[in-house]
């Protein structure tokens, strides 16, 4: 905070719009901070609050869009991409696809106070074919609940953010051992996050080619399973002639209902 409040009243509206775009399109810039403190400089007389509000909904919009199209083009290949730092993509995936297709486009309108989520809610909306205008209309209302949210909060608090900024700088040393610890705590706890799902590499795959010669061989006892997220599956596309189909958020109830005496086979997007 003590480090934005003079950048952001030195370079303002472009600063904010910066910040606010490479939030949107999953670079890891603190957008809530700067929209914070964009809303106690407002207070200070240096910006103008419409201005400010105005410049941060259109720059976070466009990221929304930007990864909005690019979801429609390349589906699930996006999303692996930003969840490339994710301990275990997978996880990360299946989560945010979970929030969206239990609720829908109105997650679009919470999104954004999600960490994860934010991120991935526009791709996930592009790749699963939402029509642009639904997309813009829910899309615009979160960005703007977002926006006017932490902007507000900083021009209502801006007399408290400017004693916590000073007690910060009277406390030197001691937030930078502060700070010191929570970057050690953390890398601790990535390394034994991706220790943790490392076993997920060692899952077993079969090549294409032995599956075919397998499901050739009638005396072979094989089952193919489809595990396609729903939103990503279609049950008129292409698919293994002879799957089953398995719902991946329900496996606990869908696994009772498989055979124990026949090897079972998975495939997914």
């Amino acid at each position: 905070m003590n480090d934005l409040l003079p950048l952001i009243s030195r370079h303002g509206y472009l600063l904010l719009a910066a910040v606010c775009f490479a939030e949107a399109i999953g670079l890891p810039l603190p957008a809530a901070l700067a929209l914070l403190t964009a809303g106690a400089v407002t207070a200070y007389g240096k910006l103008h609050i419409y201005s400010v509000l105005g410049v941060s909904f259109l720059a976070m919009l466009s990221g929304d869009l930007l990864l909005y199209f690019t979801g429609r083009v390349s589906g699930w290949a996006l999303l692996g991409l930003l969840c490339r730092l994710s301990a275990n993509p997978e996880t990360c995936i299946l989560r945010s696809a979970e929030y969206f297709y239990r609720r829908g486009k109105q997650t679009l309108l919470f999104a954004k106070f999600i960490p994860g989520i934010n991120t991935m809610s526009p791709p996930l909306a592009g790749s699963m074919r939402m029509k642009l205008g639904q997309f813009l209309q829910f899309d615009s209302l979160g960005v703007l609940f977002y926006v006017s949210a932490y902007v507000v909060g900083g021009y209502v608090f801006s007399d408290a953010l400017r004693a916590i900024t000073r007690g910060v700088r009277s406390a030197g040393s001691a937030a930078e051992v502060v700070l010191g610890v929570g970057l050690a705590a953390y890398i601790v706890y990535r390394v034994w996050i991706y220790r943790k799902y490392r076993l997920l590499d060692v899952v077993p795959r079969v090549p294409v080619e032995e599956l075919a010669r397998r499901l050739s061989d009638e005396s072979a006892s094989v089952i193919v399973a489809d595990v396609r997220s729903h939103g990503y599956y279609d049950a008129d596309s292409e698919r293994i002639a002879g799957s089953v189909r398995l719902e991946p958020n329900n496996l606990e109830e869908e696994i009772k209902n498989l055979p124990h005496d026949r090897e079972i086979y998975l495939y997914c997007t």
